[in-house]
C-alpha cells in the first residue's frame, strides 16, 4: 500500500460540490481520480461508488432512473463515465427533478467523450475539474522528496511511489501498453496500437519542438489530416500537450506552429528508454525534459492563465508565456544550476515586456535576481510566487 498524498484539488472538488448538482473530474487513467474521491467519501453522510468497468456495478445501474430515484439522498460517483455515454441524458433528467447540489460525481479518462456529452446535456448543471498526476507542490513537503525522482519517474502515483526506478519503468511500460491496446479501443476508436505507439515515440523524440505533422505522416505512411487527428486524440486523452505560439503585436516574423510535449516526464523517459537519471543526464533530451516538467507543473497550477510560447523566425525564443487580463509572465526553463541566458533571449524578453520573468532551474538555493524583473528560481518557488500574482 502506498501512502496517501493530499491533492491540491481536494478543496476545489468540495467547493464545486457546493455549487453544482454534478461535478466531473477529468484526467488520465491512473492519475488518482478514484483515490481522491474515496479519500473525500467520509465527508458525505451517504456515498455510493460505481466503477463502470466493473460488470457487477454495471448491473446495479441497468435501470439508471430507478437507481438514481432510489438513492436520491446519496452522493453517487460514476467512475469511467466515458464508457457509458447513454447515462448523460438520464443524469440530466434526474438533476432536473432534484437540483440538490453535489448529487453526482463523474470521473472520466477521456475529455473528448465526456466534455462533448456534458456540454450537450448537462450545460449549467456540471462543474468540470481537471486532475493531473502528482505536481511538485503536492509532493515537495513529503518525507524523502527528491526532484530527480519526480523528474525521472513522472507524477503518476504508482510510478512516482515505486520502490525503485526499475519498477517505475516496468509500471510505465504497462501503462503505455494498456493505454494503446485497451483504453483507446474502449472509446470506439480503431487505430492499430503499433502505429499509435510509433507516433508516440516520434512525439517523444520531438518533445519540446515544433509539431511537424507532414514529417510524422511521411515516416508513418499517413496523411497530414490523419496525423492531426491522432495528435488530437493524444491530447484529448491527456497524454500530449500542444503549446500554441504567442502572436504578440511586434514588428517581427513569428513562428506560428504549435510545440508538442509529453505531459508526463515518466512516460517520455520510458518511450525514450531512459532507465535512470544518470542516463537521462547524458541524453540530448535532458534540457527538453526539464522544460516539459516545468511547463506542465506551471500550466496545471495556473488554470486561470493562458499559456503560450514565443519564437521569432530569427530564433529568439521564450519557453512559456502566461497571459491573463492584459498581463503577461515569462518563464524560461534551464536544466542547469547556473543558468546562462543568450543575447537573443534578452531581445525576446524586450519584445514581450512581461510584468515578471522567472528563469526556472533545478536549484535548491533561494531565488535570486538577474535584474529587478528577472528572477532565477526553483520550480516550486516559481509556482508559489506566480500563484500570488
Amino acid at each position: 500500500m502506498h501512502e496517501l498524498i493530499t491533492r491540491q484539488s481536494e478543496n476545489t472538488v468540495l467547493q464545486y460540490l457546493g455549487i453544482f448538482p454534478s461535478v466531473a473530474i477529468l484526467g488520465p487513467r491512473q492519475c488518482g481520480k478514484s483515490t481522491l474521491i474515496k479519500m473525500l467519501a467520509g465527508r458525505f453522510s451517504r456515498f455510493i461508488y460505481l466503477d463502470l468497468q466493473d460488470y457487477q456495478d454495471l448491473n446495479r445501474i441497468s435501470d439508471p432512473n430507478l437507481f438514481f430515484e432510489s438513492n436520491n439522498d446519496a452522493v453517487i460517483c460514476l467512475d469511467e463515465i466515458q464508457l457509458a455515454p447513454h447515462l448523460f441524458s438520464v443524469l440530466r433528467s434526474a438533476i432536473d427533478k432534484n437540483r440538490q447540489k453535489g448529487r453526482f460525481i463523474l470521473l472520466g479518462s477521456a475529455s473528448r467523450e465526456l466534455l462533448q456529452k456534458s456540454s450537450e446535456t448537462l450545460a449549467g448543471r456540471i462543474g468540470i475539474i481537471e486532475l493531473s498526476p502528482f505536481l511538485i507542490n503536492e509532493v515537495f513537503h513529503e518525507p524523502g522528496f527528491s526532484l530527480q525522482r519526480l523528474w525521472l519517474r513522472g507524477g503518476y502515483p504508482d510510478s512516482y511511489l515505486s520502490d525503485s526506478d526499475e519498477e517505475s519503468m516496468i509500471w510505465l511500460e504497462s501503462f503505455i501498453r494498456t493505454y494503446l491496446e485497451r483504453d483507446i479501443p474502449q472509446l470506439g476508436i480503431q487505430i492499430p496500437a503499433l502505429q499509435l505507439r510509433r507516433l508516440l515515440v516520434m512525439c517523444a523524440h520531438s518533445h519540446g519542438q515544433l509539431l511537424n505533422s507532414s514529417k510524422f505522416g511521411e515516416s508513418l505512411g499517413l496523411t497530414h489530416p490523419t496525423v492531426r487527428k491522432y495528435i488530437d486524440l493524444l491530447e484529448q486523452t491527456y497524454i500530449l500537450r500542444t503549446l500554441q505560439p504567442y502572436l504578440a503585436n511586434v514588428k517581427k516574423r513569428l513562428v506560428k506552429s504549435p510545440k508538442i510535449y509529453l505531459r508526463d516526464t515518466g512516460i517520455l523517459h520510458r518511450l525514450l528508454l531512459q532507465p535512470d537519471f544518470n542516463t537521462l543526464m547524458g541524453n540530448p533530451v535532458f534540457g527538453a525534459s526539464w522544460e516539459g516538467l516545468v511547463i506542465e507543473n506551471i500550466v496545471m497550477n495556473m488554470p486561470e492563465w493562458t499559456p503560450y510560447y514565443y519564437r521569432t523566425a530569427a530564433g529568439s525564443e521564450i519557453d512559456l508565456i502566461l497571459e491573463k487580463g492584459g498581463r503577461s509572465i515569462a518563464i524560461e526553463c534551464k536544466a542547469s544550476t547556473a543558468p546562462q541566458l543568450t543575447r537573443s533571449w534578452w531581445d525576446a524578453l524586450d519584445d514581450i515586456a512581461p510584468v515578471k520573468t522567472f528563469v526556472v532551474a533545478p536549484i535548491t538555493v533561494e531565488p535570486y535576481q538577474l535584474r529587478a524583473d528577472v528572477i532565477v528560481s526553483s520550480l516550486n518557488d516559481a509556482i508559489s510566487t506566480i500563484k500570488l500574482m
